[in-house]
């Protein structure tokens, strides 16, 4: 059965915290009626002051999500301020991730997961099954994708057959919502998407050697087969980023605006991972006009771009992030935390993010490619950076250096996901005023 019933975390399936509910939505951004009505009745009927709203990035299915959901919340109960009746929801939407990225702290037995493969560049069952998921009506394409990486012919035509598949894995409707959702600063289609596919192979490849991934096989055409297997990855997560944004502004927004509508006095903090980081930010741009209630957001090593606020781009001034001014949508501060262990964000995000026509050289390609998660909130006038651990400000874009405790984890993602630290909690409370709040307050 779907969702929690918020009376207890057993009940909400062992998050471990309480009250507790989960919000499903599909990849229109449709939600789960039931769940979304018992949010918003139980939210008003446990007299909360406080609620938790956190969004996951790629994960393979629920399961997994309310493990990080419970993992990442466990400290929260104990470091709230005196007076404060913290509610918790989880987010849950059909993203992904490829078998090969452990989370740190997990035990992959426990968690089901298959061992991180060690052999050629394949598409795992498992992955494939995950794929299909995200991707439904899609099974013989993946499969033909499948055979082609079992095989790594040396050839520039299995490239061209390679590259069509996936690209025609991601596409969706011209001029859907889907399509208009895609982009952080209004550029276009990245260039992994239009270039020389044998091209955009050879600089995957390269890239997971400057990431440090082990065992790349092969030598000639046949090595290029381990960076269309990250093209596959990236093409892939391009299409969670924009699925994020649908479900966000048209999910997750009007969810929010209900919310606070129903719950009046309703104090609501927005946390999200990765793709969930993005997620619950273009929520913002789909609350209901004048709606408040939005206290706080975190975003945590968040896969979107760095200028996504900005009000000018810097190498183009005549346009903006594509979310330039959600921020004042938050009664308090938008807080970025960003590691420089993330090696999916430092080098596979932005060349899966560039345009036709940039050089493909690794040097500076952040400074115009990067990610929130990389090195903050970028370009926005009044930002501030704080160290871990330093007051956060109460109000406007804040990015913090998580590096001290966002560290761990191998190639080619390293500690994207290295996300359940007490100083990543305390960063949370700071931000929303929670762990600070008196009985009369």
């Amino acid at each position: 059965m779907m969702g929690g019933s918020g009376s207890s975390g057993a009940a909400a399936g062992g998050i471990g915290v309480e009250p507790y509910w989960e919000l499903t939505f599909d990849a229109d951004g449709d939600p789960d009626a039931g769940q979304r009505d018992r949010l918003l009745a139980g939210a008003a009927r446990q007299g909360l002051t406080d609620l938790l709203v956190f969004a996951h990035g790629w994960n393979n299915d629920r399961s997994m999500a309310t493990r990080l959901y419970g993992r990442f919340f466990a400290p929260f109960p104990a470091m709230a301020g005196a007076g404060v009746r913290l509610g918790y929801a989880g987010v849950i939407w059909p993203a992904m991730r490829f078998t090969d990225e452990p989370i740190p702290d997990f035990d992959p037995v426990a968690a089901g997961a298959p061992a991180a493969p060690t052999g050629p560049p394949l598409l795992e069952d498992a992955t494939l099954r995950a794929l299909a998921r995200c991707f439904p009506g899609r099974d013989l394409t993946l499969r033909r994708v499948q055979e082609l990486l079992a095989g790594r012919p040396a050839a520039r035509s299995a490239f061209d057959e390679y590259a069509r598949l996936v690209r025609d894995l991601v596409s969706v409707r011209a001029n859907s919502p889907a399509e208009r959702l895609a982009e952080d600063m209004g550029t276009g289609t990245p260039a992994m998407l239009t270039d020389d596919p044998l091209g955009v192979c050879e600089i995957f490849t390269a890239a997971l050697e400057k990431c440090g991934q082990q065992e790349l096989f092969g030598d000639g055409l046949k090595r290029l087969w381990n960076g269309a297997r990250e093209f596959l990855r990236q093409s892939s997560y391009y299409g969670m980023k924009r699925r994020s944004g649908v479900v966000g502004q048209l999910g997750l927004g009007p969810v929010l605006g209900a919310l606070v509508r129903v719950v009046p006095g309703l104090r609501v903090h927005l946390v999200g991972h990765s793709f969930g980081a993005r997620l619950v930010s273009y929520a913002l741009r789909g609350m209901p006009p004048g709606a408040t209630g939005v206290k706080s957001v975190t975003l945590l090593q968040g896969a979107f771009s760095h200028y996504a606020f900005a009000a000018r781009l810097p190498h183009d001034p005549d346009h903006g992030g594509a979310l330039r001014g959600v921020q004042q949508r938050v009664d308090g501060p938008m807080v970025a935390c960003y590691s420089r262990h993330d090696s999916a964000l430092s080098m596979l995000y932005p060349l899966a993010s560039k345009l036709s026509g940039d050089s493909a050289s690794f040097l500076g390609l952040f400074d115009r490619w990067g990610a929130i998660g990389h090195d903050g909130i970028q370009a926005v006038d009044g930002a501030r950076n704080v160290r871990l651990g330093g007051a956060v400000p109460d109000a406007g874009c804040v990015s913090i250096d998580a590096s001290p405790v966002v560290r761990t984890g191998p190639p080619p993602a390293g500690a994207h996901s290295d996300i359940c630290h007490r100083e990543l909690a305390r960063v949370v409370l700071g931000a929303g005023r929670v762990a600070e709040r008196g009985a009369g307050s």
